[in-house]
């Protein structure tokens, strides 16, 4: 765990890290191991930093996870594995990955500990799911692609916790978080040079911002084919838990927070694209269009294809509701939004957080134990989530971005629906 930041960098943009898989064992040989630097201490006020926060840390890793659906690498396993292409087969999927982290939040890691036993379970599927994918040709499940993932549960959180509401309550809060991810990349078979989860809270911060700038926002500002369709049946499924969960406010969030060109929602946020793009102008004319990938750092990694670059325009940027990527949005997923911003305000104080925390696990113990939309969506059986059971698969063929990017009129009666019901509209 002492690499230097640079080293665990190339290390993670070398090939070999994507050639090399998560396991090199047999699922019939696989058995967990503690790291030898694991400390229960702080592991444990790594639980009760996440519980603290448990509204907002869930809202992160669900924003997270979209953001690593745009990875192709990760979102080409996703798609072959053919267990999360319906809205009924992603519920199933990633509502379970919810409650295996919360088992993890939720109980002592230990043998025999029903933390220990979901790890080993979330591990036997990837090794399985590396297998399945290069049986059919379709890649792997990499060391890379798992370091990726961790991203996806922590980045946002590290890296733009005033943006969520998340702040430290006790000394050493964020280190104890650092070292929770750290230890649980270490046991879904994450090598320590490949771990972003550093010793040092500082490097797995500067990682985490390597990550994001060279990563996560370019595949976010060029996402690969099927990533809308990947984070529509995501959000339609998960909203049968809770029904704030609306696909094009979240997705426009998390590119928001990955500070993809074009997606902005203050007016700080504005006059820094205005001065950009007026920059890279070079006093041309205003309607010459910049393309949003000049404002990225360049992906080391060759992810091809690459779909049509997106162009931005000075002039359309004079105000954040005139901006295109926020004024193509249906009125549902601006009300989110809206109710998104009020509720972290809400959040921020000490009470608020408290009531939050509350109303949120309401929802996530009806979600377990009486799931009534998931019965009237799926049917009674399907509602419910066994951890030690595999989601099933669905023969389902994805929806290619350009459908998802057809704006066809939404009846009013729809549009204000959308922003109290469980937006089942597929």
């Amino acid at each position: 765990m002492d690499l230097h930041v640079d080293e665990v960098i190339k290390g993670l943009f070398n090939n070999e890290a994507y050639k090399k898989p998560s396991d090199k064992i047999k699922l019939e040989d696989l058995e967990l191991r503690l790291p030898e630097w694991y400390d229960k201490k702080k592991f444990d006020q790594g639980r009760r930093f996440q519980r603290d926060f448990f509204y907002m840390q869930s809202i992160a890793m669900m924003l997270g996870l979209i953001a690593v659906m745009a990875i192709p690498t990760i979102l080409k396993v996703l798609v072959s594995t053919r267990r999360s292409n319906s809205s009924f087969t992603a519920f199933k999927r990633y509502w379970s990955t919810f409650l295996h982290i919360q088992s993890w939040l939720g109980n002592e890691l230990k043998p025999g500990s029903l933390s220990w036993r979901s790890l080993h379970e979330v591990r036997a599927r990837h090794i399985m799911a590396d297998r399945a994918c290069k049986l059919k040709g379709h890649g792997t499940v990499s060391q890379r692609d798992v370091a990726f993932t961790i991203f996806g549960f922590i980045g946002f959180m590290i890296l733009k916790p005033q943006k969520l509401g998340i702040r430290q309550l006790q000394s050493g809060d964020w280190e104890a978080f650092n070292h929770f991810w750290g230890v649980i990349g270490y046991m879904l078979g994450l090598e320590d040079r490949y771990n972003i989860c550093r010793k040092n809270l500082d490097d797995t911060r500067q990682i985490c911002r390597i990550l994001q700038d060279r990563i996560y926002t370019p595949c976010l500002n060029n996402s690969p084919e099927y990533f809308e369709h990947a984070a529509h049946v995501m959000t339609v499924g998960m909203s049968a838990i809770h029904p704030a969960v609306e696909h094009d406010s979240l997705v426009f969030f998390t590119k928001y927070l990955a500070d993809v060109p074009g997606y902005i929602y203050t007016e700080k946020d504005r006059i820094e694209l205005q001065t950009k793009l007026k920059t890279h102008l070079n006093g041309n004319s205003i309607e010459t269009g910049i393309d949003s990938s000049k404002l990225l750092e360049k992906c080391p990694i060759d992810f091809s294809p690459q779909t049509k670059p997106t162009v931005l325009y000075l002039r359309d940027y004079d105000t954040i509701e005139d901006s295109p990527q926020y004024k193509r949005l249906p009125f549902g997923a601006k009300f989110k939004l809206s109710l998104l911003e009020v509720l972290l305000a809400v959040y921020n104080t000490y009470i608020g957080r408290l009531l939050l925390n509350l109303h949120f696990a309401c929802y996530i113990f009806i979600g377990e134990y009486l799931p009534y939309v998931a019965m009237w969506r799926y049917g009674v059986k399907d509602a419910y989530i066994s951890l030690f059971k595999e989601t099933p698969a669905d023969d389902y063929v994805p929806k290619t971005n350009s459908e998802y990017y057809k704006r066809m009129p939404i009846p009013w009666y729809r549009e204000l629906l959308s922003c109290v019901s469980w937006g089942y509209f597929e």
